[in-house]
């Protein structure tokens, strides 16, 4: 799945750069005049993307994929770095909530899984550079053929992921949007199913819009969790699929942006990842 040449993996806490960040564990925020950038936490990082502030939404974007490849965020991997670092820029004020960094979101961020005598080398990459690199042992029963049918993301599957990144997100009009468009995409019907994500989407984004109390709220992960099974069809996801979420869910939105780790930043994921493979 991944074109660089796998180093020798090393440990989460070596590889990740993280003793930048506990060097400095009481860090005031209003004290911090300079953001975390890349280089900073990564030390294999060269050229341009050193010297890029890790954002937030470079964070999510990575959170996603890890969650769509893996399964789960990882503890001490890329994605909690990443968050760590785009944490402590905004609360400094020196990036935005929505902010992505530009080289980032022109290039997109990839995780890929190496298979290896014994075990798998994940390599987590931002623009391209190999950020994070480490192994973790293969399934014992792993004895069947990899494809790349058998690893593509899937609609549901990116969906699924969003209940993980943004599940505690109400949801509202911009994310009902986005889920119809997505189920018609995976399905190839051109209309809300009954009983379907869509349908149960738009009915939590009407109900939510007449609460004012966050915690009585319907949540993404109410209406996502485990999306694949409420299809009736699933397939791959593409770029076109993306393409129609995103512009979904800008429509949808008053401030015209995507939410970090929506359903638009999963798909979009979800579609970077199935043209790496």
């Amino acid at each position: 799945m991944s074109q660089q040449q796998p180093r020798r993996p090393e440990s989460h806490e070596q590889n990740m750069g993280t003793a930048y960040l506990k060097e400095q564990p009481n860090l005031e925020y209003n004290q911090q005049k300079e953001p975390i950038k890349y280089g900073d936490v990564f030390p294999h990082v060269s050229g341009e993307l050193a010297s890029k502030p890790i954002s937030p939404q470079d964070a999510a974007m990575m959170q996603t994929a890890e969650n769509l490849v893996l399964g789960q965020t990882q503890k001490g991997g890329a994605a909690a770095a990443m968050q760590s670092a785009a944490t402590k820029n905004e609360r400094a004020g020196l990036v935005g909530h929505t902010d992505v960094t530009d080289i980032t979101g022109d290039q997109g961020v990839t995780v890929a899984e190496t298979d290896a005598p014994g075990r798998r080398i994940i390599s987590e990459s931002v623009a391209g550079q190999v950020i994070s690199e480490y192994s973790r042992p293969a399934p014992i029963a792993a004895t069947t053929t990899s494809t790349v049918d058998k690893d593509a993301v899937t609609i549901g599957e990116a969906l699924e992921a969003v209940a993980i990144t943004a599940g505690d997100k109400p949801v509202d009009q911009s994310d009902a949007a986005a889920i119809q468009v997505a189920e018609v995409r995976a399905t190839g019907i051109n209309a809300t199913i009954p009983g379907g994500i869509a349908a149960e989407a738009q009915s939590a984004a009407s109900a939510n819009a007449r609460l004012t109390n966050d915690e009585e709220k319907t949540k993404l992960s109410d209406v996502l969790t485990d999306a694949t099974s409420k299809l009736p069809k699933d397939k791959t996801v593409t770029s076109e699929d993306a393409e129609g979420v995103v512009i979904a869910e800008l429509r949808n939105n008053p401030n015209m942006a995507t939410y970090p780790g929506g359903v638009a930043a999963s798909v979009a994921a979800a579609a970077r990842l199935n043209q790496e493979q």
